[in-house]
This record gives C-alpha cells, sequence and structure tokens, in this order.
C-alpha cells in the first residue's frame, strides 16, 4: 500500500521555523523511489540537526549501498529542532525523511548511526514523534526495527531500552544482510511477529538484540553477569570487518546539501582503521586492522566525486590520513592532475611524526594555505608515553619550524585535560609547548604575526580501550587546571597575544562519561533528561548539567550507583563491564596489560605501530580471522585532461 507523503502539510508550516530548507530535501544526487516497487524499507537517522548530519561518511555510504539495490528503498532523516518540533506536535506530523517526506513509522527499519553519544536524547525525540512507543519491548509488529550502528554502539546497553538491536562496526556488507533477512521474513508472511524477526537477527551472531540478553548486578552495583535468555542466541556478538575497501568505492554519488553544512568537501576515506595504539582513541581501536585504499581507487573516486558534486575541496580522510603508505605519492599525483584548476585537495589533523614540508606544499599547491592542525593530545613528554603518543617536543618543533619557514602563520595545537596520572604540571606545559612554536615560528620567518591556537578537549575513557578503567578528572579539577593554564600564558606579555584558547568546561565531558561506559540503568536517566526537555546535548547552548546530574541523582536514588560512580570511579581488574559480551576483536587481558604499562609507577612503557613491527596479541587479526592491509603498490594515477 503505497505511503503518502507528508510535505503538502509541511509546506505551509515551514516559514514558521529557523532554516526551513534544512527539512525540503531534494538535493543533488538524493534517491526518491517507488514505495510499491521494493521488498524492504530503511529510514536512516543521523541523530543531529541536518546541517551536521548531512555530510556524514556514514549514512552516505549505507543510503547509496542499500538505494543500488532494485528490492530496497533507504531515506535519510535527522533531528529536527525545537521549534520544528513544536509545530509537528501542534499540528499532528510525523517524523519524516526529507527524501519523500514519508512518516518514519511506515518504515521496515530505522537504522541510527551514533558518532557520539550525546545523540541519544534526540533518537527519543524522534521515536516520540513518529508514534513508536520509546521502550522496544512495547512496540507493535508494525513499527520498524530499531538498529544502533556507529562508533557508540560499541557500548549500546545506555540505550537496550529503546533500541531492537545494534551493529557493531563497520556497515556496508551488514545492512544487506539484515535486508536479506527482512525480505525473506516478509515473503514467508512474517510467522512469528517482530519476536521471531528478532531472533533471526540474533541468530546470526553479528546482531545484537538486548532483549535477549538478561543483566544481573551485585549488591554493590557492578554487574555480576551478562547471559542470553533464550536457546539460539549467541553468548557473544562480533563486530563486522569490511576487507576490501576498493570493492566498495562509496559514496559514488556524493549528496550535495541545499543548506549550508558543517563541512563542504567531498571527502574520501583513504584507509580505515589505525594501528598507533593511541590509549585514550576508541576509534582506533575498534577499526582495527588497517585497510588501504589503493592509490587508483583513491584517483578514481577523486575524479568521479568532484564530477557528481561540482565541489572544489577533496578532503582525504582517515584517523591518520598521512599515514597511508603512499600519501606523498596520493598527494603529488593528486596535486599534478589538478594543477592550475580551482580544486584544493586537504587532509585533516596531522600526527607530528608523519607530516612533512613536501607532503603539506603538495596541499597547498592550487593557492589555498590555511592552518596546520597537529594533535600532541598530553602537554608533557611524560603524559604523552602514558597515553602511547610518541611524539617528542622536539618532534613537534621541528615540524613546525619547518612549516614557520615555509610560509605558514598559524598551527593550531590540539590537547586533551584530564587524562591518567595528569598532574597540573602536565598542562601547564601545553602553554610552555605553545609559546616554544610561538619564540621558533617568529625565529624562522622574522615575523611577529606568527599564531598557534591551543584547542583543549576534557578526556572521556571509552568502552574497548585500555583507558576504559580509567577514573574521569571531576569537572572542577579539569576547569581548575584549565583556568591555571589560561592564566599562565596571558600573564607572559611576549606571547599572551598570539596564543588563543578554546575549550570547554569539564561538565559536558562528565555526561559523555556517564554514557560512554553507563550500563542498562542509565536508560532511565537518558529517558529522565528527555522528558525534562533534554534535546541536542552536544551543542553548548542547549546542554544542560544541572538538568543531568539532577535527574541522575533522581533515577538512581534507590541504586547503588550515581553519577560519580559511574565517571571518576577507577574499575578493577575483575570487573564485569557493560560491554564484555561485545567483541571488538581486542583481547580483554591484552587492553588490561596495556593499561598496567600505561600506569607503571616507573614510567610508562610504550607500544610501537604493529604496520611495521611484529605483532602485539591485541587479538584482532586472529580471533576475526582478518589482517592488516597496507601498500605501496607501485600504482600511479594516469593525468586527467582537465577541462
Amino acid at each position: 500500500m503505497p505511503v503518502d507523503s507528508l510535505f503538502p502539510r509541511l509546506e505551509p508550516l515551514l516559514p514558521s521555523v529557523g532554516k526551513p530548507i534544512q527539512y525540503v530535501g531534494g538535493e543533488l544526487n538524493a534517491t526518491v523511489k517507488d514505495w510499491d516497487a521494493v521488498s524492504v524499507r530503511w529510514a536512516l537517522m543521523y541523530p543531529d540537526a541536518y546541517e551536521v548530519g548531512l555530510p556524514n561518511q556514514g549514512v552516505q555510504i549505507l543510503y547509496e549501498v542499500l538505494n543500488e539495490r532494485d528490492w530496497i528503498l533507504a531515506e535519510r532523516t535527522y533531528a529536527v529542532m525545537a521549534d520544528m518540533e513544536a509545530v509537528m506536535r501542534e499540528h499532528g506530523i510525523s517524523q519524516f525523511t526529507v527524501d519523500a517526506h514519508r512518516p518514519v513509522g511506515a518504515f521496515d527499519l530505522l537504522g541510527v548511526s551514533f558518532s557520539t553519544e550525546l545523540g541519544y536524547t534526540n533518537l527519543l525525540t524522534a521515536l516520540d514523534l513518529s508514534g513508536m512507543a520509546l521502550h522496544a519491548v512495547d512496540r507493535t509488529d508494525d513499527d520498524p526495527i530499531v538498529i544502533a550502528g556507529g562508533h557508540s554502539a560499541f557500548n549500546p546497553e545506555p540505550i537496550a531500552d529503546f533500541v531492537d538491536a545494534a551493529v557493531l562496526g563497520d556497515g556496508e556488507e551488514i545492512v544487506l544482510a539484515i535486508s536479506d533477512i527482512v525480505r525473506e521474513f516478509k515473503e514467508e508472511g512474517r510467522p512469528g511477529g517482530r519476536e521471531e524477526l528478532l531472533f533471526r537477527l540474533a541468530a546470526t551472531g553479528g546482531i545484537y538484540v538486548p532483549r535477549f540478553h538478561d543483566v544481573s548486578y551485585l549488591p554493590d552495583g557492578r554487574i555480576e553477569k551478562v547471559v542470553p535468555n533464550r536457546a539460539g542466541v549467541p553468548h557473544r556478538v562480533t563486530k563486522h570487518t569490511l576487507m576490501d575497501l576498493d570493492a566498495w568505492p562509496y559514496p559514488k554519488n556524493p549528496l550535495v546539501p541545499l543548506a549550508e553544512t558543517v563541512h563542504e568537501r567531498y571527502s574520501v576515506e583513504i584507509f580505515r582503521g589505525c594501528t598507533r595504539g593511541c590509549r585514550f582513541c576508541q576509534a582506533g581501536m575498534i577499526t582495527r586492522p588497517v585497510r588501504e585504499r589503493s592509490i587508483e581507487t583513491i584517483g578514481a573516486m577523486v575524479q568521479n566525486g568532484l564530477e557528481k558534486s561540482g565541489m572544489d575541496e577533496v578532503g582525504l580522510l582517515s584517523l591518520s590520513s598521512a599515514d597511508h603508505t603512499e600519501i606523498g605519492e596520493v598527494a603529488k599525483q593528486l596535486g599534478d592532475r589538478y594543477e592550475g584548476t580551482n580544486t584544493s585537495l586537504s587532509l585533516p589533523s596531522t600526527r607530528v611524526d608523519a607530516f612533512n614540508i613536501a607532503l603539506a606544499n603538495e596541499f597547498s599547491r592550487n593557492g589555498r594555505r590555511s592552518g596546520l592542525t597537529f594533535a600532541p593530545e598530553g602537554g608533557s613528554e611524560r603524559l604523552r608515553k602514558v597515553i602511547n603518543k610518541m611524539v617528542t617536543e622536539d618532534d613537534l618543533v621541528r615540524t613546525v619550524t619547518a612549516a614557520y619557514s615555509h610560509g605558514w602563520r598559524q598551527v593550531k595545537l590540539y590537547f586533551m585535560c584530564g587524562l591518567p596520572t595528569e598532574t597540573d604540571e602536565d598542562v601547564l606545559q601545553i602553554g610552555e609547548l605553545a609559546k616554544r612554536v610561538i619564540e621558533v615560528g617568529r625565529e624562522v620567518s622574522g615575523r611577529r604575526d606568527i599564531r598557534c591556537t591551543v584547542s583543549i578537549g576534557g578526556f572521556v575513557p571509552k568502552a574497548h580501550t585500555p583507558f576504559q578503567w580509567a577514573s574521569q578528572l571531576d569537572h572542577e579539577t579539569t576547569d581548575e587546571r584549565l583556568r591555571k593554564l589560561r592564566a599562565s600564558v596571558q600573564s607572559d606579555k611576549r606571547f599572551g597575544k598570539a596564543i588563543g584558547f578554546r575549550y570547554h568546561d569539564g561538565k559536558p565531558g562528565i555526561v559523555e562519561g556517564l554514557l560512554s561506559r553507563g550500563d542498562r540503568r542509565v536508560g532511565r536517566v537518558i529517558e529522565a533528561v528527555w522528558r525534562d526537555g533534554g534535546r541536542f546535548d552536544g551543542w553548548s547552548e542547549h546542554f544542560s548539567y544541572e538538568r543531568w546530574a539532577t535527574k541522575a541523582a533522581e533515577v538512581l536514588a534507590d541504586e547503588p550507583v550515581d553519577l560519580d560512580w559511574y565517571t571518576v570511579r577507577e574499575r578493577t581488574h575483575d570487573e564485569v563491564l557493560p560491554w564484555d559480551h561485545l567483541d571488538s576483536g581486542l583481547d580483554k587481558e591484552w587492553l588490561w596489560e596495556d593499561w598496567e604499562d600505561a600506569i607503571d609507577p616507573d614510567g610508562a612503557v610504550e607500544v610501537d605501530d604493529c604496520r611495521w613491527t611484529p605483532c602485539f596479541d591485541c587479538g584482532v587479526c586472529p580471533e576475526l580471522d582478518l589482517e592488516i592491509q597496507v601498500g605501496p603498490t607501485g600504482k600511479t594515477l594516469l593525468p586527467l585532461t582537465v577541462v
């Protein structure tokens, strides 16, 4: 039965809301299919505003992979702003897709991609606006199956009440496998209803269905065990890893936004995974092993993407792009190919020890010389060893000296505050490092207009990392350390005006910490915050720490746990962690040994990158039957005739 578009009802209301363009759809390369011509229908959600969600690579890739199949339809939906939510509630308009403005509740599946835990309240808004029960157990056979994915799905326990299922890892292949299961189930006449479909998904071993696992707790609040409650449901759920990136060169038809978005560029992921072993970095740990795209595929993707989108900037993305084994050749040959055009190449945040001026010059060849961004992460050499960021102060100074001497005027440095074993002195070292950067910049350039921006984020311990056991620094101490740092820099008349500061206070990090390492009891806090008006918690203007702290205290009043228990408490070796039954491939004992290496009282033990050294037994390759895939391939890009 066809599902009507909500647009005729929506359109007259759009002039009454801010940025109505974000709800209109119709972007270049968007896909609208005949509802009745397909057998499986997906709504894909990025739980943030259109301007943040549209450029998201993950959603764009899945949107295209699904729509390439003639029997599947996929449309996109984003979080609506508060004014739009009010209008929709007043006029009884459901959460809708931007492609054909169909009600989200009519689809077979709602796939939600979480890059950050701070999008959880936006999920609840979308579910409620769709007319669906917030709690998965209360949904009917007519409701979509709600599936969480993205990095935050590696601990989906805080949202276990609200999602029907969660998928760990790469989505390209698993969304098609899920679609196959749904198609077969529908063709058979939906035997056993929703429960049977969820069981079929869970039985694959690669899709986590929280309702089929029971959690019991010890009297002190820790988890006793997590066990399946139904025969045929595996004890552990395994992540998905796409091994041949060249076979999946998406997005082939990048969406071109109608409204301004946070990234106005065509992005090509040049490799996936990272084995640098930074102990704080969840993305690096959960995406192992490294899988590179070949220089030929990168070249073809850039050419195709520029032709299909008309964009003039290409971002070469990965967790550490300068680590691609052929990055020099990629940069030079793309630079040669697009010389004299208005196409520019960009490399996001670069590792100090992987950067060189030849590379930087390639990326600024067409006249765009923006600032350079480096991420030392820790202020002192000692702290960088703790986090396994093997970059010395001399490495950094050498790199920025070269940059300033070759005409760059601005450098941005990214650090974290609140890392394990950190002291006030470690944080004050950030200022000393920034001063040294300005000093050498002035020296080698002979100019006074040298700038350095210091950007500081609060450290949040994450699941599946060696720091998953760490205590989080309380927000009062975080704020005090950052105040001292700012004062020490600004009091120095020689450098104060040349160093810019960007940082948030410590409170959002505490809430993120609650959500990132929380268990199922935290779901009640999320719901209470949402019912009290919590929305867009990742936006400083909408975030309320007081709301989260108050609701956590109310909801957990009868439990042996509280906000501090989830955040500033260090975990012990024998504790069952909420995500232990979710297998990222990493061996828990290896993670624990790496944690002990980090906090070794005799000094942190550093671990090399296993791309270039023997295996360190992290567990991923043998456990998941995978292997690291790196070049060089020795292939070259053929020059294009640029018109």
